[in-house]
């Protein structure tokens, strides 16, 4: 049974190895991730037929790799996100249904791919079944479904309801299906997903939702899939969802379905940040310690380049301070505000949403510490940009106890590759 972690404000280690040691080795702004911790996050929904991971949480092929060894899918939400998951090993057979292609339209490129390699398609428009359609008729697809209603800890990451641009609108689902139909396409397959922080209230409306929706398609249907907006405490008084309760739910939908229908289902479900966010942790050296007034700032040489949830969404991470000389445990707790280096009011890592700043209460950290940003693991390296030409930071995988580099530090070379200035006149 999972229980909801205790964050601590002082960590010089992780998954054994030390903090100094990792920074001595691969410097700073820096990527760790503990393997062990996705293993774990793996087997908790074995219970499920398939795990299918979003990989847009977290695409470095190393972290694809590692799942694809532990029988993980995935699911690829651009051509680039395809030609991932292919490097990463993951086969292109479309009967083994190990990528597919879930998105609200297609681009060119992912089209051509997708034709390409006749991968599996989960559609999340209209539009894209005439598309898709033209192009190969006869083709099994997947409906997403948008029930009508959202669930988030941000309308940001609420992905349901009105205000949403994913899936196909519940009211449309008569005519999509005579238009697949039209087509000669088999919607073989259902899936829904509403947004992040899925609690069993708003579970349950979903079930019934599918539920309805499934009875619509009839019989062609062999998988459901329960979606993804699995949580993950980022505060102590935050909890994880009763998996076995998520999954009953999601079981018991699913019975009902085949006896109806004369034949199983298969019940996927599609987890991104429970998968890898725990696992992560971005480390930064303090920079600057300066009084602004009747705030404490410390400055850090990581920013929004490096991990945009919390100007994003005003996410909430824990965060931890290491001392570079000596344990910090015995120092004075301070309220300090942690900012990065951009040239941005913006800069903030300790915000809420809307921008506004909070301090946080943290051993007092001096030029030369390091502080920690945890549960970092989803939806932060993958939105990291070169704002202010920043080169992006360095990635690393702690596996069997060893520190294992899995990307390199990007170079100016590497910033300023594909630019070129032309000639005048």
């Amino acid at each position: 049974m999972l229980t909801t972690p205790t964050f601590s404000t002082v960590r010089s280690e992780i998954s054994g190895l030390c903090i100094k040691d990792l920074v001595s080795e691969f410097g700073t702004p820096l990527y760790v991730y503990d393997q062990s911790v996705i293993d774990k996050r793996i087997d908790d929904l074995s219970a499920f037929d398939r795990i299918r991971y979003a990989q847009k949480a977290n695409s470095n092929l190393a972290i694809l790799d590692r799942m694809r060894r532990k029988g993980v899918v995935v699911d690829a939400v651009s051509a680039g996100e395809i030609r991932r998951a292919m490097a990463a090993g993951f086969s292109t057979d479309p009967t083994k249904h190990e990528i597919i292609y879930t998105a609200d339209i297609f681009d060119h490129e992912a089209l051509k791919l997708v034709l390409e390699h006749h991968l599996p398609v989960n559609c999340g428009s209209p539009d894209m079944i005439g598309q898709i359609g033209s192009q190969r008729p006869g083709a099994e697809i997947t409906l997403r479904i948008n029930p009508g209603f959202g669930h988030g800890h941000s309308q940001k990451t609420n992905t349901g309801g009105e205000q949403s641009k994913h899936g196909i609108w519940h009211e449309q689902v008569d005519q999509c299906l005579i238009d697949a139909d039209h087509h000669g396409l088999m919607v073989s397959g259902l899936h829904m997903h509403i947004g992040s922080g899925t609690d069993l209230e708003h579970l349950s409306a979903v079930c019934e939702s599918m539920e309805k929706t499934a009875l619509k398609v009839g019989r062609t249907l062999r998988t459901i899939s329960a979606g993804g907006g699995l949580p993950v405490p980022y505060k102590s008084d935050e909890t994880y969802v009763d998996l076995d309760q998520y999954f009953a739910l999601w079981d018991a939908t699913r019975n009902r379905l085949g006896e109806t229908f004369g034949h199983r289902l298969d019940l996927e479900i599609e987890p991104g940040r429970y998968l890898s966010a725990e696992a992560g942790f971005l480390i930064a050296e303090v920079r600057s310690v300066k009084k602004v007034g009747k705030n404490l700032f410390a400055l850090v040489d990581a920013g929004f380049n490096d991990m945009a949830r919390p100007v994003m969404y005003g996410a909430h991470h824990p965060i931890s301070v290491c001392g570079a000389k000596g344990d910090v445990s015995s120092r004075e707790s301070v309220d300090v505000i942690i900012g990065g280096p951009l040239c941005e009011s913006g800069d903030i890592f300790t915000q809420r949403e809307g921008g506004f700043v909070e301090s946080r209460s943290l051993p007092m950290p001096f030029v030369g510490d390091f502080i920690t940003i945890e549960n970092a693991g989803a939806y932060g390296f993958v939105m990291a940009s070169n704002y202010n030409s920043k080169t992006r930071a360095a990635e690393v995988l702690i596996e069997n106890g060893k520190a294992k580099l899995i990307r390199q530090r990007e170079t100016f070379d590497d910033l300023i590759r594909g630019e070129q200035i032309p000639e005048i006149g």
